[in-house]
């Protein structure tokens, strides 16, 4: 069996940020907390960045994660919102560096190939994917079911690389 670990996943977003805390033994998962950062109250952008750095800070001193996994920048149409992403999610990882925690990145199709099986889902398959592999009660919604699918990106790529590492030896 091996030894749980939690592992705090971010969907960064300049308005709102999705955090998502799972542990994860590499074949089971369990929901620790989830939740959204608003930092649309503030009018501005350092400010707004100032949010988050200070509330993601506080989710690692509060949950004590061993690995952060966050979602990687997407440039479809907008760069100025492709930009203002990156600097939240820059805020959200340099928030982390007082713990010394190792960061993982992923790509939005893989997050959903991971959690649903194929890379062109809908937020509603990851939504319900998300509540069933945490067995959760209650629906999560939005940013924090998008964080908490990105945790669980990361626990199963995890648990597949240590079964490659393992296969190896």
């Amino acid at each position: 069996m091996r030894p749980w670990i939690r592992i705090l996943g971010i969907d960064p977003g300049f308005r709102y940020t999705g955090f998502g805390v799972i542990e994860s033994n590499g074949q089971e998962s369990r929901h620790i907390g989830s939740g959204v950062i608003k930092a649309i109250a503030a009018d501005a952008p350092t400010a707004r960045l100032h949010i988050i750095f200070d509330e993601v800070a506080n989710l690692v001193t509060e949950y004590q994660p061993s690995e952060l996994s966050i979602e990687r920048v997407f440039v479809h149409r907008n760069p100025d919102s492709a930009l203002k992403l990156g600097q939240a999610r820059a805020a959200a990882i340099c928030a982390t560096f007082s713990a010394d925690l190792p960061v993982y990145e992923y790509a939005a199709r893989q997050v959903k190939q991971a959690v649903v099986g194929k890379g062109g889902a809908q937020k509603d398959q990851v939504q319900h994917m998300v509540r069933i592999l945490l067995n959760l009660s209650e629906p999560v919604v939005g940013d924090a079911a998008d964080a908490l699918g990105i945790a669980l990106c990361h626990a199963h790529t995890r648990s597949s690389q240590e079964l490659l590492k393992e296969a190896m030896v």
